[in-house]
């Protein structure tokens, strides 16, 4: 759960976070659908549910994936040696980084790591996280992906990267998006660079919808939150009881998607982005979407973007995989076609 369902990579990047969120909501519900982008979900009410959502028995995605980091840390390590440093992108609370640090053969050299991510609050946790295992000296980048990357590669002569984008964040991405976000880090990264990548499997429809519309409403709570925020920082008088969470599973696209549905005909205005509209009963603005992946795409999909996969290891019980891979050589500039809703 993270970037919007049509957000090309990069539309995160504003240097004054307040005129961004202003002028993305503003563009976001122009569209048709209405639109807002999931990444300003995670305010710090927001990355305190979705730790929740972490939490639940319905949502197996941060359980599985710590699973496969444990039992495979020294394969990992022994992979990637010798290494400079770790870069985690979407830091999250730490505690995935954590247990692989912890999965270090003994006698290495302290380890720098680089933790991004928009979100101050998760930073903050995973910078205590990471710290927290010895011989880690960490160094935060309040950025986007992209340009947090950047951030942790340039400045400065080093050795050997292993970049980590777990918790299935690339399924946040549309096909296209996706591709061009793969190619951004190789283009940031050097030959002989690792990457690994957590992705959500495709599974049974029921375990999906039962995953993003959790019988306890903690999703539903973390979706409607984007209302609340936008009331506190940009004025708008929304009446989040007016809404409702709705999760639906997009077969043919292979996505789960989350939408904010309109009880009622009713007027918005949003002072901060200088905008004032009308939902009907029924209207939804599509706040998220969650692209599931078979094994053999998650392999596809990188390789496009210039990097050899070496290892995959499959959670099958919750249909996760990590996918861990070299960079080769930086694939072509995908053209960013955006499919239509």
């Amino acid at each position: 759960m993270s970037l919007p369902p049509t957000a090309s990579a990069a539309a995160a990047g504003g240097h004054d976070p307040a005129s961004q969120f202003a002028a993305d909501v503003r563009r976001y519900l122009a569209r048709r659908p209405r639109q807002l982008p999931s990444r300003y979900l995670y305010d710090a009410l927001g990355s305190s549910l979705f730790d929740a959502i972490c939490e639940l028995p319905w949502y197996r995605v941060t359980r599985a994936e710590m699973r496969l980091l444990v039992r495979f840390a020294p394969r990992i390590w022994t992979a990637v040696m010798p290494l400079d440093r770790i870069i985690e992108l979407g830091a999250g609370d730490g505690r995935k980084l954590a247990a692989l640090l912890s999965g270090r053969p003994g006698g290495l050299v302290p380890q720098r790591v680089d933790l991004v991510d928009i979100s101050a609050a998760a930073l903050e946790s995973a910078a205590r996280a990471a710290g927290a295992v010895p011989g880690t000296r960490v160094f935060q980048h309040h950025a986007t992906y992209e340009n947090g990357l950047k951030s942790a590669c340039g400045g400065t002569a080093r050795g050997r990267a292993l970049v980590l984008f777990l918790g299935s964040n690339i399924g946040n991405f549309d096909p296209p998006s996706a591709d061009a976000l793969l190619g951004d880090f190789a283009r940031s990264l050097r030959p002989g660079d690792s990457l690994l990548l957590g992705a959500d499997l495709v599974k049974p429809e029921a375990e999906l919808l039962l995953a993003y519309d959790d019988p306890l409403g903690v999703t539903a709570a973390f979706n409607l939150n984007l209302l609340v925020r936008l009331n506190r920082e940009l004025g708008a008088d929304i009446d989040p009881a007016g809404f409702e969470h709705r999760a639906v599973w997009n077969e043919p696209r292979s996505r789960v998607e989350m939408h904010l549905v309109s009880r009622r005909e009713q007027a918005v205005r949003i002072p901060g982005a200088g905008i004032e509209l009308t939902l009907k009963a029924g209207e939804a603005i599509w706040t998220e979407s969650s692209y599931k992946y078979r094994p053999g795409q998650v392999r596809c999909l990188l390789e496009r973007a210039g990097f050899t996969p070496s290892a995959q290891w499959q959670d099958a019980r919750a249909g996760f995989a990590l996918t861990l891979c070299e960079l080769r050589r930086p694939g072509p500039r995908p053209v960013l076609e955006e499919p239509p809703a």
